[in-house]
């Protein structure tokens, strides 16, 4: 009867396979908790620090208001929105719309990333400061929402344009998706709170799509949404589908009201 014999090298090769085995297994695991641990950061932690930054900025921005030491700039050159009681026939007298004319040619000329705008969505129960500028990592990752540069500003004959991130930091564009016409959407600041009411959605477009921030806002891929004629618009932008940002999804409104400080 023959007796195998097992030789050195064979169980070498074999101990070696286990250590290699072993040692994929760890990386894989290892892996794993690491691509949960950054899910978790982005899902999560991102969206609670910024959320509680904007609100510390909402807190700072109202107490500076309040203290009537808000910065102020050299003033813009757009002119006032006529609102609903500045009307001819409304019977305001011409003190009320001296004070509004004046409110909208006090606004400051904001320095790039600072906010100076409060932007209030009932309907979404949002609350964020408004900052100038759309850059990720001094705007939109800190919970804000970004004016488009060179965008007119609230209260002024053209298009005020924002964007805001829809998933993680904040997110606070995520659900604009449920706002409907005549839902309002207000903006305050040192001077005044414009009032605009929702209007029109552009379910989705390209993502270079600038025909929408345009003082006459218009799609320029789809060119059925949009508007044709100069009017007191806002537009809010975000990325969609959620989780992407290979498009998106804009909603304009038009200016209803505003009221001076």
């Amino acid at each position: 009867m023959r007796v195998p014999v097992v030789q050195h090298t064979t169980r070498r090769q074999r101990a070696r396979r286990r250590r290699a085995l072993w040692t994929g297994g760890e990386l894989l695991v290892t892996a794993g908790l690491v691509l949960l641990l950054l899910v978790v950061h982005q899902l999560w932690w991102t969206n609670r620090e910024a959320r509680r930054g904007a609100e510390r900025k909402v807190e700072a921005l109202e107490r500076e208001w309040g203290e009537g030491t808000g910065g102020q700039g050299d003033g813009d050159s757009g002119t006032a929105a006529p609102s609903a009681s500045a009307q001819p026939n409304s019977g305001t007298g011409t003190g009320t719309r001296t004070r509004q004319q004046t409110a909208t040619a006090r606004q400051p000329r904001p320095d790039w990333s600072q906010a100076y705008a409060v932007l209030t969505i009932p309907r979404l129960g949002l609350r964020v400061p408004v900052a100038e500028g759309v850059s990720k990592q001094d705007v939109l990752n800190k919970g804000y929402v970004g004016h488009y540069r060179g965008t007119g500003q609230p209260g002024q004959v053209g298009n005020f344009a924002l964007a805001g991130h829809r998933n993680t930091h904040g997110e606070p564009f995520r659900y604009i998706n449920r706002l409907r016409a005549k839902d309002l959407v207000e903006i305050e600041t040192e001077s005044a709170t414009y009032t605009y009411a929702v209007d029109r959605t552009l379910p989705q477009t390209s993502a270079r799509d600038s025909g929408v921030v345009r003082p006459i806002p218009r799609s320029i891929v789809k060119p059925g949404y949009g508007y044709s004629e100069p009017g007191y618009y806002i537009t809010l932008t975000t990325c969609t589908p959620e989780y992407t940002s290979r498009y998106r999804l804009v909603v304009w409104g038009k200016l209803v009201s505003m009221r001076p400080r």
